[in-house]
């Protein structure tokens, strides 16, 4: 006999659905017995993140810095950032280099006496927002055109100093706020497109995921940041979509779901142990798996005692 030529197996979300049923002790029979498994699952997806690093959701970015400009949205699925270089002479291979931009601590960048002093950046902090849009309360006070850098607000009581607002479907990035205004505007940010908006039009707060870089950007060059960011695994869709999870992961997708569909079902209940222990031994076989194998060298610091 022949193998079958192939290595794409893969299994959509209800032939997990109904696997991890069958290993919780009962059979999937009603659309309900899905929709519970599916929330599960988007729970599950939640908890693998907080626990590490999920390699296969590791994703490279850049954007072109403004001189002027130090804050810059990320993708609104971001969970954090990896990796991050400044690179300068993006449009000239010639030219082209790489630099080290360290990433520093809120507290440490709050500690910065001038924050609008403008170089080449060197530190950058970045803010792990959720991305959820909430309303602030407040309206656009004067029509504005595509091009307005400076605009005027009903309140800012619920902004923060410095950040991002949406109008419409425009996301626009400030640098400061005095009285009810907004100052050295950015326009269409996050992938958005720079619109007239009329008086009246509602503001909302983003809560952007976002990096903040120090010293900000001039203009003697053009500096591009690059990133390597670990970002959120995709949801459960349907019950019709693939899940987006490595392959090395599906056993342990499969045990993980049988342990949380059997913790709502109170005639599985003796089965929890048996499931825990099955789950975290997948847990631990796909996440040694699923990581860096680069070598890795220590070298210590040696350090030599002045003399009195």
């Amino acid at each position: 006999m022949t193998t079958s030529g192939t290595s794409g197996f893969d299994l959509d979300f209800t032939e997990l659905a109904e696997e991890a049923w069958e290993r919780a002790g009962r059979e999937m029979r009603s659309g309900y017995d899905l929709r519970t498994a599916r929330r599960s699952m988007n729970l599950m997806t939640v908890e693998w993140q907080n626990r590490g690093i999920n390699m296969w959701t590791i994703d490279q970015g850049s954007f072109i810095m403004t001189p002027g400009q130090n804050t810059y949205a990320l993708p609104i699925d971001t969970i954090d950032l990896l990796e991050h270089v400044i690179r300068t002479g993006a449009n000239d291979p010639s030219t082209q280099f790489d630099l080290t931009i360290s990433r520093i601590s809120v507290s440490t960048y709050a500690s910065i006496p001038n924050k609008i002093t403008q170089a080449r950046p060197i530190q950058v902090w970045v803010q792990r927002l959720s991305g959820e849009i909430s309303p602030t309360g407040a309206t656009l006070s004067t029509t504005i055109t595509s091009t307005t850098t400076t605009i005027v607000l009903s309140s800012v009581v619920n902004l923060p100093t410095t950040g991002f607002i949406k109008l419409d479907n425009e996301i626009i990035n400030y640098g400061y706020t005095s009285g009810n205004t907004l100052y050295n505007c950015f326009r269409g940010q996050a992938n958005t497109t720079a619109a007239a908006h009329t008086a009246g039009v509602a503001i909302y707060n983003p809560n952007l995921p976002a990096v903040t870089v120090w010293p900000t950007p001039d203009g003697s060059q053009t500096y591009q940041f690059l990133y390597w960011r670990m970002r959120r695994i995709q949801d459960s869709g349907t019950g019709v979509n693939t899940a987006d999870i490595n392959f090395r992961f599906l056993p342990c997708l499969v045990a993980g779901l049988a342990y949380y569909i059997a913790m709502k079902v109170p005639e599985l209940m003796d089965r929890l142990p048996m499931l825990k222990q099955a789950y975290d031994e997948q847990f631990d076989i796909a996440a040694a798996e699923d990581r860096e194998k680069a070598p890795i060298r220590f070298v210590p610091r040696a350090f030599r005692a002045g003399r009195g």
